[in-house]
């Protein structure tokens, strides 16, 4: 059974990714404090289709840059996302990841 209230934890930081920006499954993880959930990120970006408000799940890629999700999206779609937002996506992985890396431990900081 899934916890539904975490779910809901990764959905209200993925809403504070801004637009241009991404993020790894493990930052989202760790920054929730369960750095070994990672894994269940993915699965919360799977289920957040009919999310209220939208969750921008195409921002999520694993720690390397690729689209490892992408294939929830049918086709090209999360590349074309990211692609619309200034995001450059070269054979699935993202372009200068590490500067457009969003850090939510950095960014959400109190």
């Amino acid at each position: 059974m899934p916890d539904y209230n975490f779910y809901d934890n990764v959905y209200d930081v993925v809403r504070q990714i801004p637009k241009g920006r991404v993020t790894s499954y493990g930052a989202i993880a760790a920054y929730l404090g369960s750095k070994q959930s990672s894994r269940i990120v993915g699965y919360a970006m799977m289920a957040c289709g009919s999310a209220q408000p939208p969750v921008p799940a195409h921002r999520v890629v694993n720690r390397q840059g690729l689209l490892t999700g992408k294939f929830h999206f049918g086709g090209d779609t999360m590349e074309q996302m990211l692609q619309s937002e200034g995001v450059e996506v070269i054979e699935n992985q993202v372009q200068n990841f590490k500067e457009l890396f969003w850090d939510p431990a950095i960014e959400l900081a109190l």
